[in-house]
């Protein structure tokens, strides 16, 4: 990804942050020779080395993946950001923050780590709701499925925000994303002001 300096995110802990906040994402891999993405949500395992999956098993991509290095795109909020904002001349534009993830993918099809790929992904996602749902998977479901484990080899960060406008350029951004209720973006631009 294309990453100039002042867009740059290097702190792993907020990148691993971000990766867990936004987890849902595509996968890319080659399938027949040619590019192939499935969007999937991932997990970062609990030593934050590999990302974690499933595949369909009727996938194409699930039994080409194994073995091959592969990326995985994350992406936070965005918004199009009309210049008519600025109080200096500027040219329409986009803010966002995404994670572009390198690794090399090996997959499973072992009844008991598919088990623990469902059950953590679902806890994850359900500890969100209002009624936890509590899972209870047929071996038979976990047989249509393709674990994916991605070993991290690099991870590229970016927050395009507006860091290269002035800081009166960038707080009538944040004014005019939360006049559009676009609060995780604004939220996102603020943090990165400086103090």
């Amino acid at each position: 990804m294309y990453i100039p300096k002042h867009f740059a995110v290097d702190d792993i802990g907020e990148k691993l942050k971000f990766i867990e906040q936004y987890a849902f994402g595509q996968l890319i891999s080659h399938v027949d020779g040619r590019l192939f993405s499935t969007h999937l949500p991932f997990y970062l395992s609990p030593d934050k080395t590999q990302l974690i999956g499933h595949l369909a098993k009727p996938n194409p991509q699930s039994s080409q993946i194994d073995g091959q290095e592969v990326m995985v795109t994350l992406e936070g909020p965005h918004v199009y950001i009309s210049p008519s904002w600025y109080a200096a001349p500027g040219v329409p534009t986009w803010n966002y923050q995404a994670v572009h993830i390198y690794g090399e993918c090996q997959t499973t099809t072992d009844p008991a780590i598919l088990r623990n790929i469902v059950e953590t992904l679902t806890s994850i996602y359900e500890s969100k709701m209002e009624s936890p749902w509590t899972p209870e998977y047929k071996e038979t479901m976990l047989g249509a499925i393709v674990g994916v484990v991605i070993t991290i080899k690099e991870i590229q960060c970016k927050y395009k925000l507006s860091q290269n406008r002035s800081l009166e350029d960038r707080e009538r951004v944040i004014s005019k994303l939360k006049s559009m209720d676009s609060h995780a973006l604004a939220n996102a631009m603020q943090k990165q002001m400086p103090e």
